[in-house]
């Protein structure tokens, strides 16, 4: 089976839809699907790889680290993989790509299907400040409706999303298939590397965050938590590992709150190793997002055995289950904080944790996820009735 992915993201730009796609990209292989990847060139360190296509893109105002790709261009690049016989097409992205996706499914009459990778409802309104939170909120469905009327089928990473998206009330057929965990996600990293490269004490409490560090994953919670925690921790350290538009904003706020000289921002990391080390120098890994339809990170955690504390919110709460690993969290500051230091000072709660999160990780193996989407494919594949329009 040959199917045609096409996203808006891809590596050299880190987030949660880049990494989704390598790791279903790779797996799927196995499980007989040879993908094509249709994705943005950014301007340098734009990383190749077998069946990956570059398209010609431009920049976004008020937005460094993403794309657009030229629409002339994507569609001279679609237009040239024609002949190469894909059986399905699967959108990553909803922006240029959902809908140059749907235009080339249509013209050669295969299925297509997109993941549902990201919660516009709680995502608008941080980038689009001045409209109003009500006119964001009933905008940003409509948007999803429309979109997924025009799919065959729907990926959703969680089974809270999938409700989500059953109350908007979308009706084309939906599969919960999370993003796993490639086997290399369990090598244990060296956190006394990590520390040693960043100047930070062996011994000292280290609190992290991974991931995009961007208005809607409320790291300002965690930051306003780790204030209440260092009253009785004056020695905890906080890391936040990650770039994006938040990152001037959370700088300005640790200097306000007298936090910023037990704050480290490490930036991005090599997943190869740097982040398995990261991973490896916490004692405790915290996360507060309201957005996650997912949460990739929590789980990148507990396979590496760090004690995790978390809200659980969306897709979170899908990861978040009695017995994994991390200890659930109120979004309230104190509350939060107490927990944190719970985890901190009962070293034999910690080692607990710790050795859940690594079992419990392993049920979430990426090569069960590909063969879940790979039988999706093949039900599409012979269900779904060929439609041919014009070009």
């Amino acid at each position: 089976m040959r199917v045609l992915f096409i996203s808006d993201v891809y590596f050299p730009r880190v987030n949660g839809v880049s990494t989704s796609i390598c790791t279903f990209r790779s797996d799927l292989a196995a499980a007989g699907v040879e993908t094509t990847l249709v994705a943005p060139a950014y301007p340098a360190n734009s990383p190749e790889e077998p069946r990956l296509v570059r398209v010609p893109s431009s920049g976004i105002p008020r937005d460094p680290e993403d794309r657009r790709m030229r629409w002339a261009e994507l569609n001279h690049s679609l237009a040239a993989l024609e002949p190469e016989g894909f059986d399905l097409v699967h959108i990553h992205t909803p922006f240029v790509a959902h809908y140059a996706g749907i235009r080339f499914a249509r013209r050669l009459g295969i299925p297509v299907v997109a993941t549902y990778h990201t919660f516009f409802e709680e995502y608008l309104h941080h980038y689009v400040p001045l409209l109003p939170h009500a006119i964001g909120r009933a905008l940003a469905r409509r948007f999803t409706l429309s979109q997924c009327a025009q799919l065959d089928g729907i990926v959703v990473p969680s089974e809270p999303m999938r409700k989500l998206l059953l109350d908007y009330g979308v009706t084309t057929r939906s599969r919960v298939i999370p993003t796993g965990l490639p086997a290399d996600r369990f090598v244990q990293g060296d956190g006394r590397r990590f520390r040693a490269r960043f100047g930070i004490d062996p011994d000292r409490p280290l609190l992290l965050y991974v991931g995009r560090v961007a208005h809607e994953k409320n790291i300002e919670f965690l930051l306003h938590s780790f204030v209440a925690l260092r009253h009785t921790r004056p020695d905890a350290m906080l890391a936040i590992a990650g770039e994006g538009p938040a990152r001037p904003r959370l700088e300005a706020m640790a200097v306000e709150l007298g936090i910023a000289p037990a704050m480290h921002f490490i930036g991005y990391l090599d997943r190869e190793q740097g982040l398995a080390d990261c991973y490896a120098a916490a004692d405790v890994f915290v996360f507060a997002s309201r957005t996650e339809t997912q949460g990739l990170v929590l789980l990148e955690a507990l396979a590496q055995g760090r004690p995790v504390v978390s809200t659980a919110v969306l897709g979170t709460a899908s990861i978040l289950q009695p017995g994994c690993g991390a200890r659930v969290a109120p979004e309230k500051v104190d509350a939060f904080a107490q927990i944190v230091l719970d985890v901190l000072e009962n070293r034999d709660r910690a080692a607990r944790l710790s050795a859940q999160g690594r079992v419990y990780a392993q049920s979430w193996a990426s090569a069960n996820m590909a063969r879940r989407l790979a039988d999706l494919y093949r039900e599409l594949t012979t269900s779904t009735p060929a439609v041919v329009t014009a070009a």
